[in-house]
């Protein structure tokens, strides 16, 4: 039998488990609250909390406030210095690095042996699991699965301690059956050189007979156009003709769809998203032909919902799966068998669908604009600009958008910067088109920007090529995980990005 045959195989071994947590979502959620709770109720945090007592959701409530990093990270310390048993009780080595955004404080994640094999990899195998089950005829363990990590150096910061990209983390520890498959090579893959990460990459895999590829969408377009650019040709499908999956997240895939369905032409090419951060990995396309993902209710994390208008609050409310309303927007709060504890991610999301839950990621807890109450999240500003992309048959490489505020007699208005990899032949258009749309999907975009009262129609700015590469180059932001940050409710990213401007041009 052949090699791939077996693997299909062997991954839609899953399916009927994930099946049974499709049927049966609120009683397999609390099957991993009492585990996570038993596991963890003689931790440091765990008696500090008094888990032992603890019986019921409300009872976890009560004892457990919502934290966010900064709440946790007395606790984190505590394990960078090399203690055990603090907020989980098997022994803990590695420390996802992250940031998410531009910003320079970085969080650093525990990754317990248990996070890693019980979601992160278990997510991976899932993701290949629906995807066989859809496709039977899938092909991709018949060649290379190119995978784009981060700027994924490790540093060891103690005697038994290490800390890098999560990325990194998850590369040292690959299972045999997917380092067989995986390339580039591992020093390659593990370089800190953004820049020279790229090329090394391009160069050592543009020969070869890559099936499928993974990584942040933005990125991968880099690697793309680059091997594009060795080979001499405006087509993958000449470089890598047995192409048939990409496997992305980190964000929206809208803004870049038409671009690779540029680069890679042809009806037999698969996009899957996934929703896979430091924290856990927390969702996976299970239809081809939809664009929400399937929430993953087994891999030793508990989730709860915060309602939007809870956000801020001293003691804010949250809800569990059976109370959640279609299309509200959720802060998600998440219990792990990482550590960590009725966690803000920081992420928010809304549900499409129940009995089986569905989630689209709708934005950041911190990345929206609501400077005058339209409540605009990553979402709609996405929707919108691959609408106004599509009917002025523009592509964008990168944008972020901030208020502008009122003075004076001035009413307010939005500010983008986009970088365009082609640009509209009428600027003027787009701008109009991106304001429709957004009035479409936004109905209090829409109340604000009635008559001009309160919200002008929006300013656009055309950056040139590379600003937003070499902004973040700049405060070495480059690869993985980094991004630029959609919306921000005040201008410091949009001022940065403009000082950042003057001072190339002053030089020039």
């Amino acid at each position: 039998m052949p090699l791939n045959s077996v693997f299909g195989w062997f991954m839609k071994k899953r399916i009927h488990q994930i099946e049974l947590f499709m049927k049966y979502p609120v009683e397999v959620q609390h099957d991993v609250f009492r585990s996570l709770v038993d596991q963890a109720a003689l931790t440091r945090f765990g008696l500090e909390h008094h888990f032992s007592k603890i019986t019921t959701v409300d009872d976890f409530k009560k004892a457990v406030p919502i934290r966010n990093y900064e709440s946790f990270k007395p606790y984190v310390e505590s394990l960078r210095e090399g203690q055990q048993n603090v907020l989980w009780p098997s022994k803990l080595k590695w420390f996802a690095k992250s940031s998410g955004t531009t910003d320079d404080r970085s969080k650093y994640i525990p990754v317990t042996k248990e996070a890693l094999e019980e979601c992160h990899y278990k997510g991976g195998k899932d993701l290949l699991a629906l995807y066989y089950n859809q496709k039977p005829n899938a092909n991709i363990y018949s060649g290379k699965h190119l995978v784009l990590g981060g700027s994924s150096k490790i540093n060891a910061f103690n005697e038994e301690g290490y800390t890098g990209d999560l990325s990194a983390i998850i590369i040292r520890n690959l299972p045999i059956w997917v380092e067989l498959r995986r390339t580039p090579s591992r020093d390659i893959a593990l370089m800190d050189n953004w820049e020279e990460k790229i090329e090394r990459i391009a160069q050592t895999t543009m020969n070869e007979d890559i099936y499928m590829m993974a990584g942040v969408p933005s990125w991968t377009l880099v690697l793309l156009k680059r091997i594009l650019e060795l080979k001499g040709t405006n087509n993958i499908r000449e470089v890598w003709p047995n192409l048939e999956l990409f496997w992305h997240g980190g964000v929206s895939f809208k803004p870049y769809r038409d671009q690779f369905e540029a680069l890679i032409p042809g009806s037999t090419m698969s996009y899957v998203e996934t929703y896979n951060a430091s924290e856990g990995f927390f969702g996976i396309q299970d239809r081809l032909d939809a664009n929400d993902l399937l929430l993953m209710l087994d891999y030793g994390i508990f989730y709860e919902f915060m309602p939007m208008s809870e956000y801020g609050k001293a003691a804010p409310k949250t809800i569990g799966l059976k109370d959640v309303v279609l299309g509200e927007n959720y802060a998600l709060i998440i219990s792990t068998n990482g550590g960590l504890w009725r966690y803000l991610v920081g992420d928010t999301v809304r549900f499409t669908s129940t009995y089986p839950f569905r989630i689209q990621v709708s934005g950041r807890t911190r990345h929206y604009i609501n400077a005058f109450g339209e409540e605009l999240m990553v979402d709609n500003a996405d929707e919108a600009i691959r609408y106004a992309c599509q009917a002025t048959a523009s592509s964008v490489t990168d944008y972020t958008a901030a208020p502008v505020y009122m003075t004076g007699n001035s009413t307010g208005a939005h500010e983008w910067l986009i970088e365009f990899d082609r640009e509209p032949g009428d600027i003027n258009q787009f701008k109009l088109l991106l304001d429709k749309k957004l009035r479409e999907v936004n109905s209090d975009y829409d109340a604000k920007r009635a008559f001009d009262f309160i919200l002008r129609e929006p300013l656009v700015r055309v950056l040139p090529k590379g600003t937003f590469y070499n902004w973040l180059r700049e405060k070495d932001k480059l690869g993985g995980q980094h991004k630029v940050p959609r919306l921000c409710n005040d201008r410091r990213y949009i001022d940065e990005v403009s000082q950042h401007l003057v001072s190339v041009v002053t030089e020039a």
